[in-house]
């Protein structure tokens, strides 16, 4: 499952979304630790009282602020995917946008986040947690797709190898996001492209 918290690519007019953005500002410089509703307030100018209006909960605020990163960065991904490049290339680039960039990585730490607190969250959160997933599985699946039929992979069961690519990225991701000794993010994406040499290169006549 790269950082959309790093640079927001519009101004933030909305007070919702001042929030949002604010939270993973607070994410991305001091940890999630120190995230907290009253915090928050401080830095966009309201009370904790009116966060919680827009939010109920602090489990909800981090539901949405994951949301409206994985919107920021929805947006990179469409355009790399755009892009009149090899398939072979643009999947490259979708593993560089999904894979964190290291220890600590913003967005990876609130995905971890968000899992472990969706262990005791309702159908509906995991729901819209399942979204999110699957709008990296349609595009990595489309793109398998067009790379098959142009001949530049080899057949190959989209939907299913898909799947097994995400959790590849995702245990990968996990090890850099908590800074596993040994592992950094340039030998993680040899591991991966040898993987996909392996799996998808062509066969030759």
């Amino acid at each position: 499952m790269p950082s959309p918290a790093r640079r927001p690519r519009r101004r933030l007019h909305q007070p919702r979304e001042q929030v949002l953005a604010a939270a993973m500002a607070t994410i991305a410089a001091e940890g999630l630790d120190r995230l907290t509703m009253a915090g928050l307030g401080r830095e966009v100018g309201m009370s904790s009282g009116h966060i919680l209006y827009y939010f109920g909960t602090k489990d909800e605020l981090l539901v949405q602020t994951l949301q409206w990163s994985e919107e920021q960065l929805g947006t990179e991904r469409r355009a790399a995917l755009s892009r009149r490049v090899p398939a072979r290339e643009r999947l490259d680039a979708l593993v560089g946008l999904y894979l964190p960039e290291g220890h600590r990585d913003p967005r990876w730490t609130l995905w971890l986040e968000v899992w472990n607190r969706s262990q005791n969250a309702d159908d509906e959160t995991r729901e819209r947690q399942l979204d999110l997933e699957l709008a990296w599985h349609r595009d990595l699946v489309a793109l398998l797709v067009e790379g098959i039929s142009k001949g530049e992979f080899r057949p190959v069961d989209a939907e299913r190898f898909a799947t097994r690519t995400r959790a590849l990225l995702d245990g990968f991701g996990t090890h850099l996001v908590v800074g596993l000794p040994g592992t950094d993010r340039e030998q993680v994406l040899d591991h991966i492209r040898d993987f996909f040499d392996e799996s998808l290169s062509a066969l030759q006549d």
